[in-house]
């Protein structure tokens, strides 16, 4: 098989990518992969709950679309075909399975941030252990939450809010209709919210807590200074308190 010199090349249009595929062009087809993994892998991960799983629906979905790059038709977009693949392939390992596991993903908690903005935990370049520690907490209970959507709502969620594919797109990889797509998207963030303000509820009792060294180092620190001056009273440098 040859590969293709344009295998970089961003102007490369899907018909042009699916004839070359469809002509045995391997450079073309690692193009097509590489620039769809990543939302790809996502989608199958959010339906899934398993990145191995994901990935092997990943190879399997590629092998089909390669196998069948002759009934791709230009009039819809390539990534698009290939995410309907991939949530179909996806779908039908978690039914073999019996296993009721999908992700979608969240929303915005406040009505002015764009799409996917208030759940996104911000990437600092010089950050201490402790923010790296609280993201890495932060990111692991977002996505537990979002795993705990019922499949239906996290599919949904996770084409919007994580890929942020319009409601038309969504609806033609789900192969449900628009309506459906704001309907399960709007409960899907309010499941979210209130699941993630439940969690919130559980913590506030541990919100500036005080105790342990904490409080050992505070009532040590009191402590030698009531000490100290006691013993400055004592050697007639200063009053004690409690008798001036």
């Amino acid at each position: 098989m040859s590969s293709s010199p344009f295998l970089s090349d961003p102007s490369l249009d899907d018909a042009e990518l699916a004839r070359r595929i469809g002509c045995d062009d391997e450079g073309a087809f690692e193009s097509l992969m590489r620039r769809n993994n990543g939302r790809l892998f996502r989608v199958a991960r959010a339906i899934l709950k398993d990145a191995a799983d994901a990935e092997d629906v990943l190879q399997e979905a590629y092998l089909t679309a390669y196998r069948h790059i002759a009934d791709f038709r230009a009039d819809a977009k390539l990534s698009t075909w290939l995410t309907r693949i991939v949530i179909n392939k996806a779908l039908a390992l978690r039914r073999k399975r019996h296993r009721d596991r999908i992700v979608v993903h969240l929303n915005e908690m406040r009505p002015d941030a764009p799409r996917g903005a208030a759940y996104a935990v911000p990437e600092e370049s010089a950050e201490s252990p402790e923010q790296s520690t609280t993201r890495t907490d932060m990111r692991r209970l977002l996505e537990r939450k979002i795993d705990e959507l019922p499949v239906a709502f996290r599919s949904v969620f996770a084409l919007r809010e994580l890929e942020e594919l319009s409601v038309v797109e969504t609806a033609e990889c789900l192969s449900i209709p628009a309506a459906t797509v704001r309907s399960r998207l709007f409960r899907a963030r309010r499941m979210l919210r209130e699941s993630l303000a439940g969690e919130l509820d559980l913590a506030t009792g541990d919100v500036f807590k005080f105790g342990g060294e904490r409080c050992d180092r505070v009532v040590a620190g009191v402590l030698a200074q009531r000490r100290a001056l006691a013993a400055a009273a004592a050697a007639g440098n200063v009053a004690e308190p409690g008798r001036i």
